[in-house]
């Protein structure tokens, strides 16, 4: 058995339209599909939208909105980048315009973030999820070749040693 890759990944958002406006309008995501569930696989009634915008590759993100009672308990806020954020991935020559992308439209951008294997800028979603679009730098696919890279090694030494 495989696993052939990722169809789509699947967030909760404030409000489907705005959520459209920024992941259609702003990012270029075609909005692919989006239907009404009625009804939980357990058969209770529910009323949500669910979306999905594609990407290059085919995969997609997509989102539910849940309003009012089902809804209730699920907290929006500004993620922490380290808790949750979404990277997409771009040519690195389109870093820079998309940073003038974003001030032009009044967002706050950050970065041009230098992560060795990559560089990233970062915008915050609607929903306040952070949007990283990241370049990969000349050496990535060497930088991220387990084999090289000793991640196994990394993570045993981290386990062994994390404060507790």
């Amino acid at each position: 058995m495989i696993i052939k890759g990722l169809h789509h990944n699947a967030y909760r958002c404030r409000d489907s339209e705005e959520t459209r406006n920024f992941y259609e309008d702003f990012l270029g995501l075609p909005l692919v599909n989006a239907f009404e569930i009625e009804a939980t696989k357990t058969g209770r009634e529910t009323r949500v939208l669910h979306s999905f915008y594609q990407m290059g590759d085919g995969s997609c993100l997509a989102f539910f909105e849940v309003p009012g009672e089902d809804g209730r308990d699920f907290v929006f806020k500004d993620q922490h980048d380290f808790d949750l954020h979404i990277a997409l991935e771009i040519p690195h020559r389109d870093l820079k315009p998309w940073i003038e992308k974003g001030k032009a439209a009044g967002m706050a951008v950050r970065g041009i973030a230098d992560h060795e294997m990559i560089d990233s800028i970062y915008f915050r979603d609607p929903n306040g999820y952070v949007i990283e679009l990241t370049g990969k730098r000349d050496g990535h696919d060497e930088l991220m070749d387990p084999a090289k890279n000793l991640a196994r090694d990394h993570l045993k030494r981290w386990q062994a040693t994390k404060p507790t």
